[in-house]
């Protein structure tokens, strides 16, 4: 008998994670599968974090961390958005968890009630359209094409605002998709937010650093609507801190305070250690995050001058993040022995099994046609992905 609560039945997993673990199991069968399915830097902690995290062992930070974070990281943030972003912000409004995807649920979860919508342009993050699930709201997805660089207009906003609108999820740069939007394109936003002071936002920002055109900019910087929106980053990708799991909220007291009660309750403060790993991240040197930044801007044009030479495949250059988005709806319809490519995820599947690269659908993302690959790997591993997947769709007739 099934048991389980209908939030979970309805729950789909998450596609990023299944990928990556239908790549592990092939591994562990002896096979060389090359892994485009996670988002995470294939880089190490820099060291000086790595020695701050070892001191915060040696100094006894084992005991129960303060529900928000500890002060001194709370402060570390409140000058890294100053010193980096231009914004004003006190200790009593950054909430640290268990990584952005903790927080940002967090946040979903503090502000949406059953019935209500929330905004979400895609492609989009897998995760959003889920944590909207559990809440029992309902997502508005708004369809931004690779023709419009996959960002979507402030028309398109406006047209879809409804008095059941609470929330929209905006995320720059962009995953899958690696789009950022410029300052005109966030003004044009932030005007029609103005004008629906009802509708909160959330500006998921963890990709701020991995930028490949200038300046970062944040809906926050626009002070028409600087008590709509709530900031979500964190420490995983400028830092290779991935497995530290330590994110962040920077939001209006009163969403701060919610979130810390909803954060009592079921998770408390997050671990010590590795608040203390984060806290010499934002205060120690940057130069780790431009050199990271650089590789990744070197593996972007690698791959998509790779990919851009395989017949049928369609993509934009990636502004940020590191992603590839490529559109392969011209290999809908082929076969290749008994097998026949319906859609995106019967592609990334053939993809896996034959190519032995793991990449995850566009449906993922909702956005059918596509597939994402990540080049946060070597750049021997992304030529040898390009070459197998060549080869490989060049099977199909």
């Amino acid at each position: 008998m099934n048991r389980l609560s209908d939030r979970i039945n309805a729950m789909a997993p998450s596609a990023t994670l299944a990928m990556s673990q239908k790549s592990s199991e092939l591994r562990a069968q002896g096979v060389d599968v090359i892994n485009l399915a996670v988002g995470e830097p294939d880089f190490f902690t820099p060291d000086h974090i790595k020695t701050a995290a070892k001191q915060a062992v040696d100094d006894n930070f084992s005991f129960y961390s303060p529900v928000p974070g500890y002060l001194s990281l709370r402060q570390a943030v409140c000058n890294k958005l100053r010193r980096e972003n231009g914004l004003e912000y006190a200790p009593e409004e950054i909430v640290v968890g268990n990584g952005a995807k903790h927080e940002l649920c967090n946040v979903v979860m503090a502000l949406v009630n059953p019935g209500d919508e929330v905004i979400i342009p895609t492609p989009c993050w897998v995760s959003y359209v889920q944590m909207v699930n559990l809440t029992g709201g309902k997502s508005v997805l708004l369809s931004a094409t690779m023709e419009q660089h996959f960002k979507v207009t402030a028309e398109q906003l406006e047209a879809a605002i409804t008095d059941k609108t609470r929330l929209m999820i905006i995320c720059s740069p962009s995953n899958p998709t690696g789009a950022i939007y410029n300052h005109d394109e966030l003004q044009a936003i932030a005007t029609v937010l103005a004008r629906h002071p009802q509708v909160m936002v959330i500006a998921d920002e963890i990709y701020e650093h991995i930028n490949y055109v200038g300046k970062h900019y944040s809906l926050a910087q626009f002070q028409e609507i600087r008590d709509q929106v709530v900031i979500v980053n964190g420490v995983s990708k400028s830092y290779a801190m991935t497995g530290y799991r330590i994110g962040y909220i920077a939001a209006p007291l009163w969403v701060a305070k919610a979130v810390t009660k909803l954060q009592g309750q079921y998770t408390s403060g997050v671990s010590s250690i590795a608040q203390k790993a984060a806290e010499a991240a934002y205060n120690g040197p940057q130069e780790c995050v431009e050199q990271m930044r650089q590789a990744f801007e070197r593996r972007r044009n690698l791959i998509v001058g790779l990919l851009q030479q395989i017949p049928g495949i369609e993509l934009n250059m990636p502004d940020g993040a590191f992603y590839a988005f490529p559109k392969v709806t011209a290999y809908f319809g082929k076969h290749y022995g008994d097998t026949e490519i319906k859609d995106d995820n019967d592609l990334a599947l053939y993809l896996l099994n034959e190519a032995h690269v793991a990449t995850v659908a566009g449906s993922a993302f909702c956005c059918p046609g596509y597939i994402r690959l990540s080049y946060a790997t070597s750049d021997d591993n992304l030529r040898a992905a390009a070459t197998r997947i060549a080869a490989t769709l060049q099977k199909l007739s």
